[in-house]
């Protein structure tokens, strides 16, 4: 049965400021329960929710077993104050800031942690990333603090060396790891940690006129290379599609096809039940 290890229910791959605006005096369970349909009928019975602060992932997660699906989410991602996720997400200033989501997250029912510690990818420019990363050390602590209180850690994370150190720190899953290394790769590799490449919001933009058609070919080039050197080196590797990005729809299996023109399915299996098993 096909999982979807990264997706977010709060966005329609369309718009996302409409999408937002739809939950915000509330979630809206119609539009909740058409997406939970969608996966059911697709076969889907894991989704890991990417987070939002309006509750719709904890809405999607209460009813989700009616429709046969296994349904987690972070409640609302974190990110640091003047950096990226904002639009979605809940901001930290400082540390102690930090500290005392992570303490609240228990008792308002997270499954677990969602940290943001890189920009996105300039879809124009091959290499780019919209914003310079958290550094190190902060990545090393945040991952620590939630640790500590019990929590698996997703991160939103893009280059090289932002992606090396949150392996070094133990973070649980590798969310996108756009331009990597062989440094970086052989970290995930030696820590164990699931890496969710959601190739589908590269390969859903070929053809479409939004961005540099040459630019996209490239990213999803290297893209494609990294993930089938660390299946070689016997990475873990789950398909999670970023669902609700723009033009990646809920319910669809483009995440397996791209993976699977460079991993197997057992390499796929077997990340996919790391998820499952840890988040």
């Amino acid at each position: 049965m096909p999982i979807d290890a990264h997706m977010h229910m709060v966005l329609d791959a369309i718009d996302h400021r409409g999408a937002i605006n739809r939950h915000r005096n509330g979630p809206d369970m119609a539009y909740i329960r058409h997406i939970l349909a969608r996966y059911r009928d697709a076969g889907f019975t894991y989704l890991r929710d990417g987070g939002d602060r309006w509750g719709v992932g904890a809405a999607a997660r209460a009813i989700a077993g009616e429709y046969g699906i296994r349904y987690r989410t972070p409640l609302a991602n974190l990110c640091l104050k003047g950096h990226y996720g904002g639009f979605i997400g809940e901001y930290y200033e400082n540390l102690r800031d930090y500290s005392e989501k992570i303490k609240n997250l228990r008792q308002k029912g997270g499954d677990f942690v969602k940290i943001m510690i890189s920009g996105l990818m300039d879809f124009d420019r091959f290499g780019v990333l919209s914003e310079e990363p958290l550094p190190p050390e902060l990545i090393r602590e945040l991952i620590h603090i939630a640790h500590e209180e019990g929590f698996t850690v997703m991160a939103h994370a893009n280059g090289a060396r932002t992606v090396e150190a949150a392996a070094a720190a133990g973070v649980d899953s590798v969310e996108h790891g756009a331009y990597l290394d062989g440094e970086a790769l052989e970290a995930m590799k030696e820590k164990g940690c699931v890496w969710v490449p959601t190739l589908s919001t590269i390969g859903n933009l070929r053809g479409r006129g939004r961005f540099d058609e040459t630019a996209v070919a490239r990213i999803l080039e290297s893209a494609l290379e990294n993930v089938a050197h660390f299946s070689n080196m016997g990475g873990l590797i789950a398909p999670g599609t970023d669902a609700g990005a723009w033009a990646v729809p809920h319910g669809t299996d483009s995440e397996y096809g791209l993976l699977l023109s460079v991993t197997t399915m057992e390499t796929l299996r077997r990340g996919g039940e790391m998820i499952i098993n840890k988040f």
